[in-house]
């Protein structure tokens, strides 16, 4: 068996200060979506809240079932982002999972900041609490689908960032300091960096860690984007990763997963694979913050890093995203999760997996499920499917 990872233990502290920070710190509380502006609204000052961090909490705590019912009733279908779903429901609830650091309610926001780079969903999740606590919502509209960072289209994105600057400043009364904003940008890459170098660590046979660590060690990279805290957190995770030997398990297959996390299921999953000798090394999902800001032109080199993000990408740059990932992780196959309530980032739809397995001799499975709502996912039929996949790949 792999040893367990110390750093999950000091993660766990980390975030919770981070949580009581948001609550009891100083400055304005900037809502963010997770792959969102985060160095810029560090940079003017403000505490920063991930409502999709929250939902993450939310379904790792079985809670989806509570919750996704209440906004349903409230108008919000329960086949749109169960992130969205479950966290409006838990806030029409009066409840949060932030209650075991202490924290009885979700931070007032001052400022709502989105980027549609993941999805419509998250400028309507972020439209429902600017209206609930009456404060302003801005952001960055990125198309989807794109095939090529273009001029025109960097050109267009950039004249968004500096709009969104300007807003940002009449809303927090601050001027916008780039030396400040240079500084967040250099602790964000580095973190990001920190994060490429540890996922990487993985195409080690056997691998000493998977992608069940992965959804977890990513937090302080999703949250703490533009903290010296996530830079220290990360150098420590690599040395760690450095030392640890994963020679005690038996690693029959090698698997690539490719789609959001089954955040309720997170430990039979890991379990399952570990008793049939199988290791999921690597993932689009964890990949996706690993941005590189570094450019003559801050605010060029961060609009393009965000429109680059895997999921508002087309399929042809997925297609080969996948294959030269799944080739560098010397992956063995490719599982598919088909998430019922997240259609922009389920790549199963537009023939991508028969795609990968005919072109790139890339054995593929998909799997149905969810993010946040269970009732989607049945262990035994997952069983039954990946078992028959075993077999047939040895």
């Amino acid at each position: 068996m792999r040893r367990p990872l110390e750093a999950q233990s000091r993660m766990k502290e980390l975030l919770h200060a981070y949580h009581r920070d948001l609550c009891d710190g100083t400055g304005p509380v900037a809502w963010c979506t997770s792959v969102g502006p985060a160095e810029l609204l560090r940079a003017f000052g403000c505490r920063v809240f991930f409502p999709e961090n929250h939902g993450a909490l939310i379904g790792s705590r079985r809670l989806g079932g509570r919750y996704i019912p209440a906004a349903a009733r409230a108008g919000y279908s329960a086949d749109i982002c169960s992130y969205l779903t479950a966290d409006i429901g838990a806030f029409l609830a009066g409840e949060t999972p932030l209650k075991d650091a202490g924290i009885d309610a979700v931070p007032r926001p001052d400022v709502l900041v989105f980027n549609t780079n993941q999805c419509r969903e998250v400028k309507e999740w972020l439209s429902f609490y600017a209206k609930r606590f009456e404060a302003p919502l801005v952001g960055i509209h990125t198309p989807q689908n794109i095939d090529e960072i273009t001029p025109d289209l960097l050109a267009y994105l950039e004249g968004c960032w500096g709009t969104l600057v300007s807003e940002i400043e009449g809303i927090t009364g601050t001027a916008f300091d780039p030396d400040r904003f240079a500084e967040v940008t250099a602790l964000s890459h580095r973190a990001c960096t920190l994060w490429q170098r540890f996922l990487e660590t993985a195409r080690r046979r056997p691998s000493p860690h998977t992608f069940f660590d992965h959804i977890h060690l990513m937090a302080p990279v999703v949250v703490l984007r533009g903290t010296r805290e996530a830079v220290a957190f990360y150098e420590g995770l690599l040395e760690e990763a450095a030392s640890m030997d994963g020679s005690a398990f038996n690693e029959r297959l090698r698997l690539f997963w490719e789609g959001m996390p089954v955040w309720g299921k997170t430990r039979f999953l890991a379990e399952f694979f570990d008793e049939h000798d199988v290791s999921v090394v690597a993932s689009t999902y964890c990949h996706s913050w690993t941005f590189d800001f570094l450019g003559d032109d801050l605010f060029s080199s961060m609009a393009s890093a965000y429109a680059e993000v895997f999921i508002a990408r087309s399929q042809e740059v997925k297609f080969d995203w996948l294959k030269d990932a799944a080739r560098r992780f010397d992956t063995d196959a490719v599982i598919f999760h088909d998430a019922k309530t997240c259609p922009h980032n389920t790549n199963t739809r537009y023939a991508l997996p028969q795609r990968l397995q005919a072109e790139a001799d890339l054995p593929v499975i998909p799997f149905h499920g969810d993010l946040i709502d269970l009732r989607h996912f049945s262990e035994e039929e997952f069983t039954l499917r990946m078992e028959a996949f075993f077999e047939s790949l040895d």
